[in-house]
């Protein structure tokens, strides 16, 4: 029995053979930390590239989305949790191979899709099917996004930087509290965005919860962050709603988005305001 720290994002989850690791999506064998979700669609729509969110990534095209299931952090406001808090056997699910998927994208070419986006639960903890499927996606000319907490190791974001065009990354406050919050390690994030920037087109997503990361200050300081990288990085900034733990919450009111915007825009080129 080979006990190991899996590699794949900071938790580093310790599991003995057979054991899973906190997202649910990996697994102990023989002394690897193995996908048990690779191939497993739970979710796939063709989307507007506009609903991942992007707004600077081929405007006005559509892209085949799918997702599998599990997650390594554990959002109370979660909009995915059937699948993105599920594990194995426990969302219904359907098996492609990466090499079926790059086809039904090409197949989908004719209604207007540009590729792939791996998205709806945290594709990056199943890792090896998106590479898998992004370079054969890749291959047929068309393009691979990813939708991402960004809380994966520098040696995971590594196998996928070849063939990820795009990424949009969830920045979801700017302190290490809050990220203790959400299950989350904050500097993990901040060093997969600037990996990424230099690799590939990101838009980062910065969901405004009341009370918990709405802060002016705090808005300053991540805008000027984003803007240490690149400032023609898109900020999207969105709305929450009421879900899962945190159904007691009001909306965010729409004028504290508005001024929140108005900070982040002195910083940055592009910020956009979303669910409004």
């Amino acid at each position: 029995m080979t006990r190991i720290n899996c590699p794949v994002c900071f938790r580093r989850c310790p599991l003995e053979e057979g054991e899973t690791g906190f997202c649910r999506a990996r697994r102990n064998t023989g002394g690897r930390s193995v996908s048990v979700s690779y191939g497993k669609i739970t979710s796939a729509a063709l989307d507007p590239v506009e609903k991942k969110p992007f707004v600077k990534f081929h405007p006005g095209s559509l892209i085949l989305s799918v997702g599998t299931f599990g997650c390594n952090m554990d959002c109370p406001f979660c909009q995915n949790y059937e699948i993105a808090g599920a594990g194995e056997g426990g969302v219904p699910t359907r098996s492609i191979s990466p090499t079926e998927l790059a086809a039904l994208a090409d197949e989908l070419r004719g209604r207007g899709n540009i590729g792939v986006a791996y998205t709806y639960n945290e594709p990056l903890v199943g890792w090896e099917f998106v590479r898998d499927s992004a370079a054969e996606v890749k291959k047929r000319g068309l393009k691979n996004a990813a939708v991402t907490n960004g809380s994966v190791s520098a040696e995971t974001l590594s196998e996928l930087l070849p063939y990820i065009d795009a990424y949009n990354i969830d920045l979801k406050g700017f302190t290490d509290e809050y990220y203790r919050k959400l299950g989350g390690n904050l500097e993990s994030v901040k060093e997969f965005i600037k990996t990424a920037a230099s690799k590939a087109h990101v838009e980062l997503t910065t969901l405004i919860v009341p009370g918990e990361n709405d802060g002016d200050d705090e808005m300053a300081a991540l805008s000027a962050w984003i803007a240490s990288v690149d400032r023609k990085i898109p900020l999207h900034l969105t709305r929450f709603f009421p879900r899962r733990l945190m159904s007691n919450r009001k909306p965010t009111e729409t004028a504290l988005l508005r001024r929140l915007a108005e900070i982040a825009a002195k910083r940055l080129d592009t910020v956009v305001m979303g669910n409004i």
